[in-house]
């Protein structure tokens, strides 16, 4: 198969992105999804092509954490199976309709959630992690993750660091769960609107897989309060530009 042209710029859109998401436990679906909807390609189809991404991408990311020792077994149990769930309905309600409006709520609902992790790493207050709603928590976040083409990480990792989880298990669990989640919001596109693109999706996997193992090293590198505080600023920044965009 010859590949087009801008294949490379998919390859640096998905090394970036994946290095970002990572160390930083989100943004490569946002990233993603935000490029392929530039080039005018329909919803279902970004989500469906950045999921397909990510089987690959999240599998070595997910490796790599767990190589690194970032990840929490029992809680990556606790929030993938839900989470797989979430995810195909989510899919499947995606190839049925759309609902534009959840993007605005859910960057609202997360810049708050930043500013909170920036204020607490400022106040450098830390209490015991819980797994309180963590079940409900999967599934919430896989179900807008395949309406909105990606959105997993940003809600997952915050949700964790808020629940005092350590900065670098909570990045690793998430990703190592969005594993499974990406496999089954794939599985379910696959069998509804199949997957096309193909040269964005190997973009994007081939600059993912080569970011994954260095993103994972970082995110066990970086002091945990620095990273809280980076957390909460990236996410406050990415929900503004949503806001900003969706409401434009």
């Amino acid at each position: 198969m010859e590949l087009p042209p801008d294949f490379l710029v998919f390859v640096v859109i998905g090394l970036a992105a994946q290095l970002v998401d990572g160390a930083l436990g989100m943004a490569y679906g946002v990233t993603s999804s935000a490029l392929l909807a530039f080039f005018g390609i329909p919803p279902a189809v970004a989500s469906a092509s950045v999921h397909a991404a990510e089987v690959a991408t999240t599998g070595v990311s997910g490796i790599s954490h767990g190589l690194f020792g970032n990840v929490d077994k029992q809680l990556l149990v606790r929030l993938a199976v839900p989470g797989v769930i979430g995810g195909a309905v989510g899919a499947w309600v995606l190839s049925e309709i759309s609902w534009p409006w959840l993007r605005v709520a859910i960057a609202a609902y997360l810049l708050i959630l930043g500013a909170k992790l920036l204020l607490r790493a400022i106040r450098n207050r830390r209490g015991e992690p819980h797994v309180r709603g963590v079940s409900a928590l999967g599934f919430g976040a896989g179900l807008l993750d395949a309406i909105g083409g990606g959105g997993w990480g940003s809600l997952t990792t915050t949700h964790l660091m808020a629940r005092h989880h350590e900065p670098r298990i909570a990045i690793g669990t998430a990703n190592a769960a969005e594993f499974f989640v990406s496999l089954a919001i794939s599985l379910v596109f696959i069998f509804t609107i199949g997957i096309s693109h193909t040269h964005v999706v190997l973009g994007l996997l081939t600059g993912g897989v080569i970011a994954a193992p260095f993103a994972a090293w970082l995110t066990k590198r970086l002091p945990a309060r620095g990273l809280l505080g980076f957390v909460g600023l990236f996410v406050m920044g990415l929900s503004t530009y949503n806001l900003v965009r969706a409401l434009a």
